[in-house]
């Protein structure tokens, strides 16, 4: 509605600048890396570059027609070849080329071919990640690469909260970028496993609009609408971006998404000064249980739609994060990026627990073998969650270029400022039990159903709390040119962690790890100045082959809404030492990457319920130490103007090295984390009938069994799943269908503590898109 109303204002400002003479439209790009002058052989001093810009006006852009592409307008595709992109997590600019470390990039375009709507519908076509871990309860984002959690960046700017966060859309998104290893020497605090970084498209200089609809045989509809072009202002374009969604949904976990996202970019004298405000409303139903474990696997004999969790259950998330940057070039030779990002988030959630204990066990949710022979659930429970979370993020980021002797250098330098303030509470409810559990009916129809009051003891986990963190950090990363084949990236960054923990009630029972008293009013605080840094190196031996080496070091405070019940723990530390090759063939037509990797994690927060002892059945937070050896490879192959391929493969071997608090899953295997992991997806555009534009596509994904806690008592199954497309396609309309999961496989997204939860059957999406 918003989007219909405001289209005819933008349009008539639009037509205006483009029949004006006097104010030209003009093209604003992302800033490009300049060429680097050569130096002539001789002694003579270079001729002096001017120390400041002249103020002069834009430069005018001829306007070009409306050109085909993946449905959000010309001029912002992913261009050129994959290894000539500069990603913009690297923040110097740097090629894709001549970074030593695993950098991929998801184009917008694969995912739309694919019917992918979600950020977890793109992470298929990266090696190294999958979704599952810890708290992966459907309703939020959490991924895991090379076996480690990782953090979600929107336009390099945190999520905020590492768990309990949203489940992230492609409105308005150009790519995907994915750094694989740890990120702290350029991100500070944050998760070891990598970065994923969501890119939004600019505003473009050519007005053009564009809307896309896509339905489900589940019953769900996603519409998707932009418009993007000049204003009246010379150098002020803007974009608009909408997305809706709702209707029913596999296994009835039905959802709402509703999110717009206004942007602006203006190009005055030596700034491009970019504004953003993304504002999103989303409702959701969690499935905490999924299939239930039974004998150590997801119950069988039951249908797909089998539920155990309450049918109540919500998640309701308000989230607005409104964005600045100034980019300004000052010289040939610097530019100084000043970034800021406030993020304001609410959610208010009714879930279950998740966690399960040993059968016929004492406490906790689990299995009761009846006297007449059925097993029922008992111990189950309900939580309910309110959090109100804001971040803050302050980048001033110059970065220089300039050569020491022979050596050209692209220096970042920077100085962040983030603070969080979250206020969380937390209660839970016994529930009755499930009587069959090969006949399941939740008891529970609304909250009068429960069989007791939301309730906050040892036995209950809750919580009301009010965390700030304030974190500092100063860092620089050196991009060297060595020689024209010889490339050396090194760089440090010093953090400064403050953590508050202010508990505004008093838990029964509830301890520090170090038997320090959690007390109402009483404040626990600490503060950590961890130094992170890495190096690595990249040669082209041959214009077809480049082998590269690193080693990063990373640190992230443990301090989040779910992990602070037994106070602050210590920083969590990752090293990593990664080595790989890369190789091009016929002009980046083919480009194939390998990598080994090594990633040791210490100080990790791990919940786990024991079955036994003083804390039978509570969800407790331990700290063990984790180790992850392995291989990957990618591909990337355009065989023809007609057929693609894309394909990636993953072993790795990941395992628990100590754990003071659990000693019994020492050489166990961390919760989520597959053994092997493979995807392929291939896509050929053909004419029939002398019409052009027709495509079809084909691709599979494979995943290996994983685990649901470091116990390794409890896990799901490998699976291996298809999809199928095709579609057509013109300069402006574009229709397609596909097949997902054409084999109606069962499967399992993520291992989460009670139950497997359960990935789409059988599902077909159309999709009708227009653009011009």
């Amino acid at each position: 509605m918003l989007l219909c109303a405001t289209l005819p204002v933008f349009a008539a400002g639009s037509s205006y600048a483009q029949n004006s003479t006097t104010l030209p439209p003009v093209q604003v790009e992302a800033p490009k890396e300049r060429a680097t002058p050569k130096r002539a052989a001789t002694t003579s001093k270079p001729a002096a570059r001017r120390a400041t810009r002249t103020n002069r006006p834009p430069k005018p852009n001829t306007q070009t027609a409306a050109a085909p592409d993946d449905g959000n307008g010309p001029n912002n595709n992913t261009s050129g070849p994959p290894l000539q992109q500069a990603p913009g997590l690297g923040k110097t600019g740097t090629k894709l080329a001549d970074l030593p470390a695993s950098v991929q990039i998801v184009p917008r375009q694969v995912v739309t071919e694919q019917g992918g709507t979600l950020l977890r519908d793109a992470i298929w076509n990266a090696s190294g990640i999958n979704s599952g871990g810890q708290d992966s309860l459907g309703y939020f984002d959490h991924f895991l690469i090379r076996g480690l959690n990782a953090q979600v960046y929107t336009d390099r700017f945190s999520d905020g909260d590492q768990l309990g966060g949203l489940v992230h859309s492609l409105n308005g998104v150009k790519q995907i970028e994915i750094l694989e290893g740890p990120g702290s020497a350029l991100f500070g605090s944050g998760p070891p496993g990598g970065t994923v970084n969501i890119v939004h498209y600019d505003p473009s200089p050519v007005f053009h609009w564009g809307t896309s609809t896509q339905v489900n045989s589940f019953g769900g509809v996603t519409n998707s609408n932009y418009v993007t072009g000049p204003t009246t202002i010379s150098g002020l374009n803007y974009r608009i971006d909408t997305t809706a969604s709702g209707g029913d949904a596999f296994r009835d976990l039905n959802s709402k998404d509703y999110e717009i996202r206004p942007a602006f970019s203006w190009h005055v004298a030596d700034h491009t000064l970019t504004f953003a405000l993304d504002a999103r409303h989303i409702e959701q139903t969690p499935d905490s249980y999924g299939l239930i474990y039974f004998r150590g696997q997801p119950i069988t004999g039951v249908p797909d739609t089998a539920k155990y969790s309450t049918p109540f259950a919500f998640a309701k998330q308000d989230d607005i994060r409104p964005t600045f940057t100034d980019q300004w070039d000052v010289t040939n030779f610097l530019t100084i990026n000043n970034r800021f990002s406030y993020t304001h988030r609410d959610i208010d959630a009714m879930r279950n627990n998740d966690s399960m204990t040993a059968p016929n066990s004492s406490s906790g949710t689990h299995l009761k073998t009846n006297p007449d022979g059925t097993i029922s659930l008992v111990g189950r429970q309900l939580r309910y969650q309110n959090d109100s979370d804001n971040f803050f993020d302050y980048q001033f980021e110059p970065v220089w270029k300039f050569y020491t002797g022979g050596i050209h250098h692209t220096l970042l330098t920077g100085f962040e400022y983030q603070r969080q303030d979250m206020d969380t509470v937390r209660e839970t409810a016994d529930l009755n039990p499930i009587a069959n559990i090969f006949a399941p009916t939740p008891a529970e129809l609304s909250t009068a159903g429960m069989k007791t009051g939301f309730l906050c003891d040892k036995t209950h986990s809750c919580d009301n709390d009010h965390l700030v963190a304030n974190y500092y950090g100063l860092y620089a990363t050196d991009q060297m040119d060595l020689t024209d084949k010889w490339k050396l990236r090194v760089g440090v960054r010093q953090d400064r962690f403050d953590t508050d923990l202010n508990p505004l009630i008093t838990v029964p029972n509830a301890f520090t790890l170090t038997n320090v008293p959690i007390v109402a009013g009483v404040p626990l605080t600490r503060s950590d100045t961890p130094l992170s840094w890495n190096v690595g190196t990249l040669y082209h031996l041959t214009d077809w082959m480049a082998p590269y080496i690193g080693a990063s070091q990373s640190y992230m405070a443990n301090f989040n809404s779910e992990n602070v019940q037994n106070g602050i723990g210590a920083p969590e530390s990752a090293r990593q030492y990664e080595a790989g090759i890369r190789y091009t063939f016929l002009n980046e037509r083919i480009v194939f990457n390998t990598a080994v990797f090594n990633v040791s994690r210490d100080n990790v927060a791990t919940l786990f319920t024991p079955s036994t002892g003083p804390n039978a059945g509570v969800q407790i937070v331990t700290f063990d130490s984790q180790l992850t050896n392995g291989e990957e490879a990618s591909l990337i192959a355009k065989i023809t103007d007609q057929w693609s391929i894309l394909a990636n493969a993953t072993h790795q071997e990941a395992v628990v090295t100590t754990a003071p608090n659990a000693p019994t899953t020492i050489g166990d295997r961390p919760q989520g984390v597959p053994a092997n992991m493979a995807n392929a997806w291939s896509v050929y555009k053909f004419a029939l009938g002398g019409i052009s534009g027709f495509q079809a596509g084909i691709g599979a994904n494979y995943r290996d069994r994983t685990w649901s806690d470091t116990t390794n008592v409890n896990s799901v199954p490998g699976f291996v799943i298809g999809n199928l497309m095709a579609g057509w396609e013109n300069a402006n309309w574009g229709v397609s269908l596909n097949v997902k999961n054409f084999t109606n496989k069962l499967y399992f997204v993520a291992a989460n503590g009670a139950g497997g939860f359960v990935g789409e059957g059988l599902g077909a999406y159309l999709t009708v898109k227009y653009h011009q």
